[in-house]
């Protein structure tokens, strides 16, 4: 007997204009969709859209459909096309640069300087759905993943109404 996710809804957006020509050239999105089924959120298979096409709307989408959590991967460069900054800042509430940031710390180390090009966002929309926008590449992808391991559950927690532990007294 197959358990049904708990966790609610989550979705992936990939930004590539290759792949939105062919699905078969995007190895992110599956990634991402495969990690967020192991933490037990529904998540249907990646949208794949062209740079610069419609980030936006296919995110708005899904928050109206309730996903908690939308990872994006791709179009976060610095080419004419690399929009997606752009397209999922003004559906932000409440940024949390601090995600990327280390992102980008992680890709440094692995990397090397090109990593620095990134200009991922991450934040809170209106609805409370935690929205992240990862590099396109497999390396940024899995820096990306792994801090979001640490942090997904908390940053959800509270979001939702969830405090601080209490301290203990010394």
């Amino acid at each position: 007997m197959t358990s049904q996710p708990t966790r609610g809804r989550a979705a992936v957006v990939v930004v590539s204009t290759s792949a939105a020509g062919d699905p078969t050239l995007d190895t992110t999105g599956p990634t991402i969709a495969g990690w967020l089924r192991a933490r037990d959120f529904a998540v249907d298979e990646p949208h794949v859209v062209a740079d610069g096409g419609p980030v936006a709307e296919t995110i708005t989408a899904e928050l109206a459909a309730d996903a908690r959590v939308v990872i994006t991967t791709g179009g976060t460069g610095v080419t004419p096309t690399d929009r997606t900054p752009e397209a999922v800042e003004p559906l932000l509430a409440l940024q949390v640069p601090g995600v990327l940031e280390e992102v980008r710390r992680r890709g440094l180390a692995g990397a090397g300087p090109t990593a620095l090009l990134s200009r991922g966002v991450a934040g809170i929309a209106a609805n409370g759905a935690f929205i992240v926008t990862l590099p396109g590449s497999r390396g940024g992808v899995a820096d990306g993943l792994a801090v979001l391991d640490g942090l997904l559950d908390h940053v959800l927690a509270q979001v939702h109404g969830a405090g601080h532990a209490p301290r203990s007294a010394p």
